[in-house]
């Protein structure tokens, strides 16, 4: 089984990608690997301190990378080494999945362009914020999780959704009626 890489930075949004995490590593048997621009420790939204496992240059030299995770966060500006990575998947075929926000940097490295999304960040924030839209707006779905090839992008509150999303794009489950009765479980408590 590959890798699955989490891109972090300040502020991200750990709640989004928790469940994702959890079921994929001890479910999936994926190795799961934190990434930053610095291996420095950052604060999330939740106030929790994550050290990177690796920047995003040790990353681009990895071998076996199943897919990329992007939690939300807030709208800031990308470093060209993530725009080459997200690129670099991209040409490979690997996973993109982003939450919330988190589609800003595949917006940003033209993957967007391409195929259908979602995401919370809405025009009206983008201009209050005053600053250029990562987003192509003509691609935009308002819908809780989009899935076009090998992207998928979801709006924040659509966590489980997207954890699921994933899980059947990575063939998490090997059990249907496993991965149908957990989401029943969650949605329905």
């Amino acid at each position: 089984m590959g890798k699955i890489i989490c891109f972090i930075s300040e502020d991200f949004a750990d709640f989004e990608i928790t469940l994702a995490f959890h079921k994929i590593r001890n479910i999936g048997k994926r190795e799961v690997l934190s990434m930053g621009y610095n291996v420095e420790t950052v604060v999330s939204e939740s106030g929790l301190y994550y050290k990177p496992n690796v920047t995003i240059n040790e990353a681009m030299e990895l071998s076996d990378i199943e897919g990329l995770i992007i939690p939300g966060g807030p709208i800031r500006n990308q470093r060209k080494e993530l725009t080459d990575f997200i690129i670099k998947l991209d040409q490979e075929g690997k996973m993109l999945a982003a939450i919330c926000n988190g589609p800003q940097y595949l917006g940003r490295a033209g993957i967007l362009h391409t195929c259908k999304f979602t995401t919370s960040c809405s025009i009206e924030s983008i201009n209050k914020l005053k600053v250029e839209d990562p987003f192509p707006r003509e691609n935009y779905i308002d819908k809780r999780v989009v899935r076009e090839r090998h992207v998928i992008t979801a709006k924040g509150r659509a966590f489980v959704d997207f954890s699921f999303e994933i899980f059947h794009y990575l063939g998490v489950y090997q059990n249907a009626d496993e991965e149908r009765e957990l989401f029943h479980d969650i949605m329905n408590r």
